[in-house]
């Protein structure tokens, strides 16, 4: 990618959006990931550039949230978290093994999927709200539950915090607020963990990570002021829409 006030400008906008849109509703791959590709990178280079970009960006807010946890005492804590990384970093080799044109493929597909998936967040998040008072194995629900979300968050990554809150709200019966902790612990090793194939596997363009980053860090500071005051229906009908229309944007690129 050709390094130009013009191109830096638009990945600082678009890092901005994505820390908004990813503190609102979970979704900051809906706007970089595109951002990216329209600025010439390929679409395995994007992801890689992208996942990097946002490890970078929720550091501290997972640092954070790991404090709490512990001092919370979380019950199987280190198994989750241990089960998060060894998905993202298999979510990160599966990406880098099937290479450039099978995730070109797919792109669009994941990107519709995550799209519609915040539609059907509030439905998902009172079905699995009770889950946690069930008497599940906890390694059944690993294996069904955790282990797939984990390794698509390593895979792309778009959506992939609904899809982590509702796996940890299967997880146990923690209280919501404890909850949205784990969820950001395990999403941030995740993406951690699949960040590291990718730096030594996969092509990466380190001058869109820190603009995306600089971006992303205003962005989501921005997020909880913009979403005291703004109808969290509304955002969320607006931002699922674009995700449609980005998911055909990729498919028709392609």
């Amino acid at each position: 990618m050709d390094i130009s006030v013009a191109s830096a400008a638009l990945l600082f906008l678009a890092g901005a959006a994505a820390g908004l849109v990813g503190y609102i509703a979970g979704l900051a791959s809906l706007i970089s990931y595109p951002a990216l590709l329209a600025l010439g990178l390929n679409p395995l280079a994007a992801n890689a550039t992208n996942t990097l970009a946002q490890v970078g960006a929720s550091a501290g807010a997972t640092l954070r949230a790991g404090r709490q946890v512990g001092q919370a005492g979380a019950a199987r804590t280190l198994e989750q978290v241990v089960i998060a990384a060894i998905g993202g970093a298999a979510g990160g080799a599966l990406l880098v093994t099937t290479g450039e044109r099978a995730f070109e493929a797919l792109a669009p597909w994941l990107i519709l999927f995550a799209s519609l998936l915040i539609l059907a967040a509030p439905l998902l998040w009172r079905f699995t709200s009770g889950a946690g008072t069930q008497k599940t194995s906890g390694w059944v629900v690993y294996l069904m539950v955790l282990i797939p979300v984990c390794v698509y968050g390593g895979y792309f990554g778009a959506g992939s915090g609904v899809v982590f809150l509702a796996a940890t709200l299967l997880l146990g019966s923690q209280e919501y607020r404890q909850t949205m902790l784990m969820k950001t612990v395990l999403l941030g090793v995740s993406n951690l963990t699949a960040s590291m194939v990718f730096v030594f596997f996969a092509p990466i363009d380190w001058f869109a990570v820190l603009v995306m980053f600089a971006g992303q860090t205003v962005g989501g500071t921005l997020g909880p002021g913009v979403q005291r005051h703004g109808p969290n229906n509304l955002s969320r009908w607006l931002i699922a829409a674009g995700g449609v229309f980005l998911a055909w944007w990729v498919w028709h690129r392609g």
